[in-house]
């Protein structure tokens, strides 16, 4: 396995976190790291994690967030 970094950008914070915290949660065994800021000035939040993982894994969890309204998901492996 392999260790990936993934940054979460969640616009709509306000709206949306619970169903971003209902993924990282389902996802958690293989969640090494994470660090989560918001601006209250215009309700956005990003969000970093370190994950461990197979290629496939990766995308899949990418997937879960992408297809979630206003979030965006890049990742690299490390």
């Amino acid at each position: 396995m392999s260790i990936y970094i993934m940054g979460i950008s969640v616009d709509k914070r306000s709206d949306f976190a619970p169903k971003v915290q209902e993924v990282l949660t389902k996802h958690g065994d293989n969640i090494l790291a994470r660090f989560g800021i918001h601006d209250d000035g215009n309700d956005n939040g990003l969000i970093t994690l370190n994950v461990r993982g197979d290629e496939g894994y990766i995308n899949e969890f990418s997937s879960e967030l992408s297809n979630i309204p206003t979030v965006k998901v890049n990742h690299m492996m490390i």
